[in-house]
């Protein structure tokens, strides 16, 4: 199933997976809704979306998909220049495809992930163990996890069990460490680190 917003992308993606013996193409759609509520009627086994699909996006798209017993595979296709990739892997995909690259290689990718494999070939496993969000301490942590899920300051004092005052504190040092400028970015920052089994904290409060 191919889900992109482009209409011309969606027409070439058809045309090129309806030539290779290899896969049936079941159903396109221009939205996320769409192929939401397409995938819930219809199975299959793997789906190919565009990261920045409207309205929902990606990430949200494969957030919901999370819940569902029988969702296919997912294959993001997005722009290699974006920190999709790493958000991709975070969010549940199984496997990245640059826009800009071969066809071949997406229709190999498809062919992988259908075969239960994952497939990221831009994710450098160097630039994971260099991400600041490894540097926090386990309360800083704690801080982004607890942001992450929209809680005003108050709330945050609230989840945290500390006072107002110290919860600006830490979001200061928290916003330093991530070089980001505000609660929006820092958790953008947060979801496009969420690497399963790649994220750990100083011991240090």
């Amino acid at each position: 199933m191919l889900a992109d917003g482009n209409p011309l992308v969606l027409s070439a993606m058809s045309e090129v997976f309806e030539r290779d013996p290899r896969f049936s193409l079941v159903a396109t759609s221009a939205t996320a809704e769409g192929f939401l509520g397409t995938v819930m009627r219809v199975p299959c086994q793997v789906g190919i979306i565009d990261w920045n699909l409207p309205v929902l996006g990606g990430n949200r798209l494969l957030e919901v998909l999370r819940e569902q017993e029988s969702a296919p595979r997912i294959v993001v296709y997005a722009d290699q220049g974006s920190d999709a990739h790493r958000a991709a892997m975070g969010a549940g995909a199984a496997g990245f495809v640059a826009r800009n690259g071969p066809v071949e290689t997406l229709l190999e990718t498809c062919s992988a992930v259908a075969a239960g494999k994952m497939i990221f070939p831009y994710l450098d496993v160097r630039e994971l163990q260099q991400d600041p969000i490894h540097s926090l301490s386990r309360r800083e942590a704690a801080m982004l996890e607890a942001l992450s899920k929209g809680l005003t300051n108050r709330q945050l004092s609230q989840e945290l069990g500390i006072t107002t005052n110290t919860v600006k504190f830490h979001l200061s040092n928290l916003y330093d460490k991530l070089s980001v400028k505000n609660r929006a970015q820092a958790i953008a920052f947060y979801y496009s680190s969420r690497i399963p089994g790649e994220r750990k904290f100083r011991d240090n409060e």
